[in-house]
This record gives C-alpha cells, structure tokens and sequence, in this order.
C-alpha cells in the first residue's frame, strides 16, 4: 500500500497527523508546500492526500485541481479554517473527499483518513484487475472456433455477447477480447449484475453524487467511469433489473449517462461486453428484458461450448488445473492414473470448467497419494454416475457442486492441519498462509464475489477474538498487543461484531 501524503505548512499539524497515522501503521509522506508535493507526483503517487486549502505559493484547491486531473479516483481531504467556507464549498466542487475544519479531534481526523483511505483501495483493486490474463486452453474444434472468433473480434469496438452455461469461462473469453484490443493498455472492469442488490446496483454501474441518498457521504465514481477508454464486462446480463435496463440502452444508445443524484452528463468512452447464460430471447418473450436492449447486445454474439461438446479437452484441462492448484500451496502436483482420467472424461460436470477446477482444488488438498485412483476422488461422483440421472434423484446445481468440492477442500484442509504434529507445525510458521491461499483459490475458482473482503473481515475477526481472549476482553490492551489504535479495535469490534469486549 502507498503512503498517505499530508501537505501543509504548519509543522505542528504534520507532526500531529504523522503520529497518529503511524499508531494506526499507516505509512505517511510529508510535505511543507504544495509544490513540493506536485514535484513528487512526477514519479510517485499517494494513496489519499491531506492537504491544507492555505499555504505560501500554490493552494490546496490548486493541488486539489491538479490531482483530479491526473488521478480522479485518488481521495483527497482538504484541511480548512472554521471561517473559511467558501473555500470548503469550492473544494467539494472540485471533487474534494472531505474537509477537517480546524481545529480538528485527531480521533476524528484518522477515522476519516481511514474512510478514504478504504475507499482508495477499493478503486485500486477494481481498477487494476489482473495483471495476467488467464489461459483459456483448449483443442477441441468447438473452442478453435471460439479462438478465431476472438482474433477477429478484437481489433474491433463492437459490442459483443457471450452465451454459455455457468462456469465455461466467459469472463475469460471477455478478457481475451480486451486483452488483444487496442484498448488492452486501459482498465478492464468486471461486474457481476446478478451479484449485486438491486437498490445498490445503479449506484455500482453509474456512480453517484454526495447527498444523492442516505449514506451517501461522498461522490463516488461507478463502473463505467472506472472503466474509460477501456472495457466494461456486465455479467449475468439477464438478470438486471428491467427499469436498469433503460438507462444501459441509453448509455449504448447516445454514449452519456448521469450519476445517481447528478445533473451534468458524463460522456462514457467504454466497450461494452456482456455475457448470461439465459436464454435471452425467451426472457424477452415473458417481458423479462427489453427487446430493444437486446438488439443493442447482440450485435455479435459469441457461444461458448460446455465442457460436454469438448470432452477431450478435460485431460489437458485437469493437468492444468493441479500444477496451478500445487503451486498454490506449495506442494508437488498429483497425477491422474488412466482410469480415473477416463472416469473423468465420462462425467456430465453440469458446474463445467469452474468444477473440473474446484475437482482439481480437492484432489490436491484432500487424494492421499500422488497417483489419485477412482476410489480417492469425491464419493458423490461415483453416485452420480451410478444414478445416471434417473431413478428420480435429483442432480445437484453445478453452483452448489462447485461450493461442495471448494467447501470440502477447505474442511479437509483444517482437518489434516488440526491432526498434524505440533512439532512439524512450529517448524513451518508459514503453514498458515498456504491454506490461506487455497481457501482463496477455491473461492475464487468458485465464482465467489468479494473475496478480499470476507477474508479479510475473517482474518481481522480472528485476530482481534484472539487478543480479546488473552487480554481477557480489555480492548484497550488487547489494541496495544496487536499494534492498532484504540478508536480502530472500537470500530473494528462494532463492525464484526464481536462480543465480550470491554473497557480497561
């Protein structure tokens, strides 16, 4: 994480943030002048600026103008004087974050520090992406044409739509296609419409105003400004909700769309890719999306096969798929003997790629030699094959399939973990993290949102229950023990919901 900068004239208010922030482990970068501060930004950034609004030589709206120009998504808070309004009016016009008006409680000051530093990570991590695109393999006839496709369709701004069942690898095919377009050097943004609220979803694609509604206390940029002069991937078209639906037509329609609560149009310089797994045209015929929408999106529309039409693509898939999987954890990759491979091979697999990879997942974690046989893979595959889909059972979802081998992954993993020798644990103090990155592997290979954010909020709520327990629930000290600020355990213990907490 980048340092926070404070820029101000004042040594005293420097002095005082810098070690407040540095309690909080918050690395800072200080500057006298702003335009000290614009020399810096030549060859690095911050991840948010603090900033006084008067200073000798160039302002805090000065700077303030010229970081919204280099870097829009960066926050920046103005520090004002009580009777200075109008400047603190002028600073929220030119796209300030917040102001701390003087003099200012310092609790108060990191606590909205660490809003915007939290809202600075968030645009990073949308806006940055992979950096590695991921293979798309296959040999089969049925994925050679979706490769030409891809070639042909590159170089173009054409809106395209992939179809395809859930887990055959249409963001992945979405990031091809951006990959290999003039736009490759711009951002590429991903949004799942079905995995986020209706109520919330307008505020995700198009941004919204401060004020435009109860919590909103700052502006915030929304997808399709993240995603200027590159590409916007929508997935689970079909399922955004109908009066949405207009104002996506009319941003592929006329290129210009308004923030939640805004007034002045935003011109959007945006591919637009999109992707389902429904079928369109029959949700139109129920009156489930509009029908001019659907004409917008299927200028080109792109049809990935299912794992079944290209069943000899699973060996070189499953191999694939344990290499990634054992070097995740750090261990050697296992093998598939001939007759597991061609049980494999004969499976339906309705979760498609995404099972085969979670498959992968478990076999690495939980098969117990390096040669896995038929009998080491997950009993419910034999079952299934076995029932054949008659004799009235009911197939699981491939969703809740892919969960199932990500779940047990996880569960096999804990459990040979809380079965090992102490001893050999001591001597390995980094076990921990490659059970961390498996769990993450399988919840990303699963099509889980979010996954920074419910591990971390997991890895925090461990980490402060435990200081809790050796402190015996006095917060204050079980703060100094793990090295955080009283007002961040407070805050922290509030959010989690921890109980069992108390004052020293």
């Amino acid at each position: 994480m980048k340092p926070i900068w404070i820029v101000d004239d004042d040594e005293s208010i420097r002095w005082v943030l810098e070690k407040a922030l540095a309690r909080e482990n918050l690395a800072t970068k200080s500057f006298a002048n702003a335009r000290d501060a614009i020399a810096a930004l030549e060859y690095e950034t911050p991840q948010v600026l603090v900033s006084d609004i008067r200073m000798p030589g160039d302002s805090g709206l000065d700077l303030l103008q010229l970081v919204k120009s280099r870097l829009p998504g960066l926050p920046v808070i103005i520090i004002t004087a009580f009777s200075d309004l109008d400047s603190a009016v002028a600073a929220f016009q030119g796209g300030a974050f917040e102001y701390l008006a003087k003099p200012f409680d310092i609790d108060k000051a990191v606590e909205l520090i660490r809003r915007a530093l939290d809202e600075s990570l968030r645009e990073t991590s949308v806006e940055s992406g992979p950096t590695e695109t991921p293979e798309i393999l296959g040999q089969a006839p049925a994925m050679q044409e979706v490769f030409r496709a891809i070639g042909r369709l590159s170089q173009s701004n054409v809106t395209v739509l992939i179809t395809g069942e859930s887990g055959s690898g249409k963001e992945l095919v979405a990031r091809a296609l951006h990959k290999h377009s003039p736009r490759a050097s711009q951002p590429f943004i991903a949004l799942n419409t079905a995995a986020i609220p209706k109520d919330l979803l307008e505020s995700e694609l198009f941004g919204h105003e401060r004020g435009a509604f109860t919590g909103a206390q700052t502006t915030r940029r929304g997808r399709f400004e993240q995603a200027e002069g590159g590409t916007l991937f929508l997935d689970e078209i079909g399922d955004m909700p109908f009066d949405l639906q207009t104002r996506l037509l009319r941003v592929l329609s006329d290129g210009h769309f308004y923030r939640v609560g805004g007034h002045q149009p935003l011109k959007a310089n945006v591919r637009v890719i999109t992707a389902t797994h429904q079928n369109l045209e029959q949700r139109v015929r129920e009156g489930l999306f509009r029908e001019d929408l659907f004409h917008r999106l299927n200028v080109i529309r792109l049809r990935l096969p299912s794992l079944r039409e290209r069943r000899e693509d699973i060996p070189l898939l499953v191999r694939h798929f344990l290499v990634q999987s054992a070097k995740q954890l750090g261990v050697e990759a296992k093998r598939m003997s001939d007759a597991s491979m061609q049980f494999l091979c004969s499976l339906e697999l309705p979760g498609n790629v995404r099972q085969l990879e979670n498959l992968c997942n478990w076999i690495t974690v939980m098969a117990p030699g390096q040669t896995v046989e038929i009998k080491d893979l997950p009993l419910e595959l034999s079952q299934e094959q076995a029932g054949g889909g008659g004799g009235g059972a009911v197939a699981p979802a491939p969703a809740a399939l892919a969960d199932s081998y990500s779940a047990q992954a996880h569960h096999g993993t804990v459990t040979a973990v809380a079965a090992a020798d102490a001893g050999a644990l001591a001597g390995s103090p980094d076990a921990w993290l490659g059970l961390l990155e498996s769990q993450a592997a399988s919840m990303l290979s699963g099509g889980q949102q979010e996954v920074m954010a419910v591990l971390g909020r997991q890895f925090e709520s461990a980490l402060i229950r435990t200081a809790l327990k050796h402190t015996h629930g006095r917060k204050n000290d079980a703060a100094v023990r793990l090295g955080i600020g009283r007002n961040t355990i407070t805050r922290k213990i509030a959010e989690l919901g921890i109980d069992g907490a108390k004052d020293d």
